[in-house]
């Protein structure tokens, strides 16, 4: 062999060791992605309390910052710009100032301007000048520590807060916190969606089909590389999830897919890509306090004693969901509480053991075999909810409690646990953030729209507020185990545990990266379709 031959054999053996180099993202083509039901309350998304009313919604919006898309674990430092340029907090996190875009349209061609932001969080935190009200405001209480928002120039805005509260960049970078036009009435976002997102609207057919297309204006340079989205909507699962495997659809939908599903839709489309995720969606029982028997915490923790978690975990969820408290446990987040804590929680012993002491307080509060307690158990006529309430069912019929069941639909089912028009409820409860100040103050702070069990301690208010405005994440954790412990002791809202997510997609759809949460990576700018 020739030195000059020698010489070419070592150059390609060497150029096939290097890593491969990314392919370059294709530009045109629609995206189908599954779509479960209706828009609950059209495209507000500030007014709705569902994944439904977010997911085919968000790449129409824009939040200041998010988080981005393309890193599945969310925290502080995933957080990147969008509206906002850059951002920084001042006065020991008591002011946090955003420096905005220029030159960022509306799809009606408006300039967007930071009266845009003042308008869009006065009105979210119901402000005493707010210029408008939503009709449904789920999440009012994450800007309750929010003084006054200014504007001293169109490209500035400034948060100025009672107290410091590094969380509140977290809760801004949530899909559930796009920034709203000034000039468009609240009302009619209901119907049409006008953001400065990377997709516009082009047809709305209720019931049947959303369609995006592709915002040639949009303010990011040579995005977004779709043309255009499409969510068919198909209200029954099975059809769902057999659209998906036959190929006419090309992603599946967040809580969608269950363990169980995914290695069946797996085992018929071997080529698919399915992601286990932590869902950040609980299962869980609602009990209202201010309705009997639950104003009686025997009562209530009689319920909570009875819910069996392994049962839960190997027979309802058959392995995909583990067994906590209030917050996403490890190693899926940050701030749940250890095996260690939970193992000691009743509920989460040994379920003879606690079937018994259900048994026992329940007798203690009057009832039993021949005064049975007779209960409505009510839900949401979703699958994946439907399953949870007949499993819950099942649970309290072996401690001695009979219940039926009434089904409603999600246009139904929010505006009820809004007015507090149940009893006992089996929910899915999930947080648009993994942060405690998000979870807390929406669920269980005195007079949120969002703590449906109407539970009310000014004791645990004040540790609320304790914890949001520490800034040793150390000592934040500790206070947010503590809490933790005083909800379970008062069985306030019996918590079964959090279900794992498997995303699928089709190969030929690239960036779009499944999130731990599944609120936050809905905006679609960066996906494209190798076909």
């Amino acid at each position: 062999m020739t030195i000059a031959r020698i010489t070419l054999a070592i150059a390609l053996v060497a150029l096939s060791l290097l890593p491969a180099q990314a392919q370059a993202p294709k530009r045109g083509g629609i995206l189908n992605a599954m779509q479960g039901e209706d828009l609950p309350i059209g495209f507000s998304i500030h007014e709705t309390s569902t994944i439904f009313g977010l997911w085919p919604v968000a790449p129409c919006y824009s939040n200041l910052v998010l988080f981005d898309p393309l890193k599945p674990q969310e925290s502080p430092e995933t957080i990147i710009p969008e509206l906002a340029e850059k951002w920084s907090w001042q006065d020991n996190y008591r002011n946090l100032v955003f420096f905005l875009r220029k030159g960022v349209k509306w799809h009606d061609g408006h300039p967007f301007t930071s009266a845009d932001v003042k308008y869009t969080f006065d009105v979210v935190r119901e402000a005493k000048d707010a210029p408008a009200k939503l009709r449904l405001n789920p999440r009012k209480e994450w800007y309750v520590n929010v003084e006054a928002i200014e504007t001293p120039d169109p490209s500035t805005v400034i948060f100025r807060l009672h107290r410091p509260q590094p969380s509140l960049i977290m809760m801004l970078a949530s899909g559930y916190s796009p920034v709203y036009p000034a000039h468009v009435p609240l009302a009619s976002l209901r119907s049409k969606c006008v953001g400065t997102g990377p997709f516009r609207l082009k047809n709305y057919v209720p019931n049947q089909i959303i369609e995006f297309e592709r915002n040639p204006d949009y303010f990011v340079k040579d995005r977004p590389y779709l043309d255009g989205i499409r969510y068919p909507i198909i209200g029954e699962r099975g059809t769902r999830v057999a659209a998906l495997q036959a190929g006419q659809l090309d992603t599946s939908f967040p809580t969608e897919i269950l363990k169980v599903m995914s290695e069946t839709l797996k085992k018929g489309a071997p080529s698919i890509v399915i992601t286990q995720t932590n869902s950040t969606g609980s299962d869980t029982v609602l009990l209202n306090h201010k309705r009997p028997p639950f104003d009686n915490v025997v009562v209530r923790r009689a319920i909570n004693l009875a819910l069996d978690r392994r049962a839960y975990v190997n027979v309802l969820r058959h392995g995909g969901a583990v067994a906590s408290s209030v917050m996403v446990p490890k190693p899926y987040g940050l701030w749940g509480l250890s095996g260690a804590d939970l193992t000691s929680l009743p509920g989460f012993r040994d379920p003879a053991r606690d079937k018994a002491d259900a048994r026992r307080l329940l007798t203690e509060a009057g009832f039993g075999p021949n005064k049975p307690l007779r209960l409505e158990m009510a839900t949401r006529s979703w699958a994946l909810q439907t399953d949870l309430a007949i499993f819950v069912q099942d649970q309290l019929r072996q401690v001695g409690i009979e219940t039926t069941l009434k089904q409603m639909e999600s246009a139904i089912w929010y505006p009820a646990l809004a007015r507090r028009d149940y009893t006992i409820a089996a929910n899915l409860t999930a947080v648009g953030v993994n942060d405690p100040d998000a979870v807390f103050y929406e669920n269980y702070k005195c007079g949120s729209i969002r703590n449906y069990s109407e539970y009310c301690s000014p004791e645990l208010d004040h540790m609320i507020d304790q914890q949001s405005q520490e800034i040793d994440p150390k000592k934040r954790l500790a206070m947010v185990l503590d809490i933790q412990r005083r909800l379970e002791a008062e069985a306030v809202k019996p918590m079964l545990g959090w279900r794992l997510g498997y995303f699928a997609r089709w190969p030929h759809v690239k960036n779009l990266v499944p999130h731990d949460n599944n609120y936050n990576y809905a905006r679609m700018q960066d996906v494209w379709l190798d076909r």
